[in-house]
């Protein structure tokens, strides 16, 4: 039965979520909030917090409507899930229109409300708003409005314009009922064949953390209420020292090295988080190797997790694993194993058993309730400890008025998503996070900025694009200078199935065949290079060679093009440094900043014009 909104004698208008037609404690946004959580606690049923536990990935049909498990993406059944699991934690995995997001939004949460205690759901998703011309990550972007990469804000190197993109991307999350980002990364660049750099604000702890506090004040506020968006930093304690830059998604990835003895630098950009509020901690895969810690995946330590997350850095919010801890699945026909590693020899419920002892309070990217139900009626986890957990996630949805008003207006939602302020913002942004590297002088001065109209031959520019800044050429022999986008070089996945092709890792330089027909381009006309910094490229043949080198974090066409033609100026400063050879990449220790042997360019540099 649907919720009624009913009063009570004295005329409070309030909505029976569960339908007793009474006004109890929780449903009462008049009492304090610790009261209306003990008050649903109470009611709850062992099923009911078991799963609240759990957040997973969900989808929705383009035009709205709840997918029921027969959308493009594997997921299960809406109904399933919300009805007779329980769960009430969701990942919007992607989106259509504004309007369509917010309609499907409110279908789920009517769907919410007739549970027996119409609990509402809380819905999270990974970042939404970086620019890119991959066509996987566009998608996931849709309307919103496109920003660099946190790499380009904090190559721009500006708290208060970080803290305004968090204030626009809050505000276009709200509008479709979006409650939880799964970001900010607070890890560290240090190593440079990590293939997650580019969700990082680089390798300097100082500027990482201002820019982390900041971008969570702008979703967040000074405080979590209605109109916030509650952040989940990632990766506690830091997930940047991969040994040889693997990713801990993947087995031949999970060790995580600290050479230099670096462990605590790691910290001080979560240590800047906790100062700004932030709502929700996520622990990263990676397995530490050589500390005095216990040599288990973080989701799982509770020498981390309990130790010092919770006693040292006495952070009573939120705990959630990163996704798929506990089961192996299978993704695109191929099998991909749990993310259990120190552990992979535990059953299921003995992993939910470790992960709970270890402190934490959610599963990402798991729908098993069942398993914590078999854990406390078998007498191994009492359920006074699940309540401690609930108790925490129930406070985060009152804190949220996710109780009193669930329901977004699909009308805003167009108005607000992706609107003509935040897109220009946005655009100006891309611009601002270029990083002038390298403009050389010739007998008519600097090569850039560019004037008049001239004869451009192009690589990865869209030819309608560069056609009305200049007259686009076939062959570099008819050009008067060459415009190449390139990307920063990776090598082919080891293993680890289809999600790995989404990683770049490997080495950093560009190999003899791509690197000679580059050149070529070079040595025939003054060429302006633009690369697209995923992570710290080896180029000092292109740097030397080229007239004009730039980098870039997620820029269209347009933006590089204004910014070549001096309309708009770049601001950037490089968020970590360029390596001068792959010889010094690998001698690099993997937890250390700086210390690349002669660094093509450092840290901090930039030109201007």
């Amino acid at each position: 039965m649907p919720v009624q909104t009913l009063s009570t004698d004295d005329g409070f208008a309030y909505r029976d979520l569960n339908k007793n037609g009474r006004l109890d404690p929780y449903e009462d946004p008049r009492v304090p909030l610790e009261e209306r959580v003990e008050d649903l606690l109470g009611q709850m049923t062992l099923e009911e917090k078991a799963g609240l536990l759990f957040q997973t990935m969900i989808a929705m049909n383009s035009d709205g409507t709840l997918s029921e498990g027969d959308g493009p993406f594997p997921t299960e059944s809406t109904t399933e899930m919300v009805s007779r699991k329980l769960m009430n934690h969701f990942n919007i995995l992607y989106g259509s229109a504004p309007r369509q997001i917010a309609e499907w939004y409110n279908r789920l949460q009517a769907l919410a409300e007739e549970t027996r205690l119409g609990i509402p759901v809380t819905i999270s998703t990974d970042p939404r708003h970086a620019f890119s011309s991959n066509p996987g990550a566009s998608f996931l972007a849709g309307a919103f409005s496109q920003w660099p990469e946190p790499l380009g804000l904090a190559a721009i190197n500006d708290p208060a314009l970080v803290e305004e993109f968090g204030d626009m991307a809050r505000q276009e999350y709200t509008a479709v009922g979006i409650r939880v980002a799964l970001h900010p990364m607070a890890d560290l660049a240090t190593e440079p064949r990590w293939a997650r750099i580019n969700g990082t604000f680089g390798e300097d702890a100082e500027r990482s953390g201002k820019m982390t506090a900041a971008y969570i004040r702008g979703f967040q506020g000074e405080h979590i209420g209605p109109e916030s968006v509650s952040c989940m930093v990632k990766h506690f304690p830091g997930g940047g020292p991969q040994k040889d830059g693997e990713d801990p998604h993947f087995a031949y990835g999970r060790e995580q090295v600290y050479p230099g003895n670096n462990f605590d630098y790691h910290l001080q950009p979560f240590e800047d988080a906790f100062a700004a509020g932030v709502s929700q901690v996520m622990p990263y895969y990676g397995m530490p190797v050589g500390l005095p810690i216990e040599e288990v995946g973080f989701g799982f330590n509770k020498d981390v997790i309990t130790d010092l997350l919770r006693q040292k850095y006495a952070f009573d919010g939120i705990v959630c694993t990163d996704w798929g801890l506990l089961t192996d699945v299978e993704m695109m026909g191929e099998p991909f194993p749990a993310r259990s590693w120190g552990v992979e020899h535990l059953s299921i419920s003995e992993k939910a058993k470790k992960v709970l002892d270890a402190g934490v309070d959610q599963f990402g990217g798991e729908a098993c309730p069942e398993v914590i139900i078999d854990l406390v009626r078998s007498g191994q986890i009492p359920e006074s400890r699940l309540d401690i957990s609930v108790r925490r996630l129930l406070r985060e949805k009152f804190r949220l008025g996710l109780f009193d008003q669930p329901f977004v207006d699909p009308d805003a939602a167009e108005r607000i998503v992706g609107n003509e302020r935040f897109q220009a913002a946005g655009a100006l942004a891309q611009r601002k996070a270029f990083v002038l590297l390298k403009n050389a002088t010739g007998a008519n001065g600097p090569t850039l900025p560019l004037s008049g109209r001239p004869k451009i031959y192009i690589e990865n520019v869209a030819p309608d694009v560069a056609s009305t800044y200049g007259e686009v050429v076939a062959t570099p022999a008819e050009a008067d200078l060459a415009i190449l986008r390139l990307q920063a070089p990776f090598q082919p996945p080891k293993g680890g199935g289809f999600l790995a092709n989404f990683f770049h890792s490997g080495d950093l330089d560009f190999k003899e065949e791509e690197l000679a027909r580059i050149l070529n381009v070079l040595s025939q006309v003054p060429t302006i290079v633009d690369i697209y910094l995923d992570r710290p490229a080896v180029m000092p043949e292109i740097a030397e060679h080229s007239a004009a080198l730039l980098a870039n974090f997620g820029a269209s066409d347009v933006a590089l093009l204004d910014v070549v033609f001096g309309r708009v100026a770049s601001q950037g400063t490089l968020p970590f440094e360029l390596p001068s050879s792959m010889e010094a990449v690998r001698k690099q220790r993997s937890d250390v900043p700086f210390d690349s042997e002669q660094p093509l360019f450092p840290f901090g540099h930039g030109l201007s014009y």
